[in-house]
């Protein structure tokens, strides 16, 4: 290469939207779980007074600032209250909660935060979805993105720029005189 010819970053050029859906991630280290079957009466029955006198002795600073997965593990009819008093104590403590199994929290957690991604931006844009990452991003993350952006985008792919796999490209409108 001499001194006049240039170095093109074809790459930089070629005006694709990188999401890398890594940066949405959710430390593992802020997660807790409240499972109701501390609080049923012989693992079957959740009985109202003993139930609140429970949670008024639970130590909630346990869940200060975490994402924390409310359920029951025991096979019992749980009322729906029960939830929503666990909420009540939930709320001014816990970044955030939901009702769902422990292992289903990180699926939570990317659809509320991809959830509040303003997905305009990418309007008639050409975009690819970053594939690999040093933490774990659920499967429902790279649908959930795909299912927004289909609508909206000129063409949708997967990997990296300099290798990628084409998901989607929008046809051209035909233009009839």
């Amino acid at each position: 290469m001499n001194s006049s010819e240039k170095l093109i970053n074809k790459v930089a050029d070629s005006g694709l939207m990188t999401i890398d859906l890594e940066d949405f991630f959710v430390s593992s280290e802020v997660k807790a779980s409240f499972d109701l079957k501390e609080y049923l009466f012989m693992g079957l029955i959740l009985k109202e007074k003993d139930f609140r006198e429970s949670l008024k002795t639970t130590n909630w600073e346990q869940y200060r600032s975490k994402n924390v997965a409310i359920f029951c593990s025991a096979d019992a009819i749980i009322p729906m209250w029960a939830y929503m008093l666990i909420s009540v104590y939930l709320e001014p403590i816990a970044k955030r909660f939901y009702f769902c199994e422990p292992d289903e929290l990180d699926d939570r957690i990317f659809f509320e935060i991809l959830s509040s991604l303003d997905i305009m931006q990418y309007k008639d844009q050409r975009v690819i979805i970053k594939g690999c990452s040093s933490r774990p991003v659920p499967i429902s993350a790279f649908v959930k993105i795909t299912r927004e952006l289909r609508p909206l985008v000129r063409s949708l792919m997967y990997g990296e720029a300099c290798s990628n796999v084409p998901l989607y490209k929008q046809k051209p409108v035909a233009i009839h005189t």
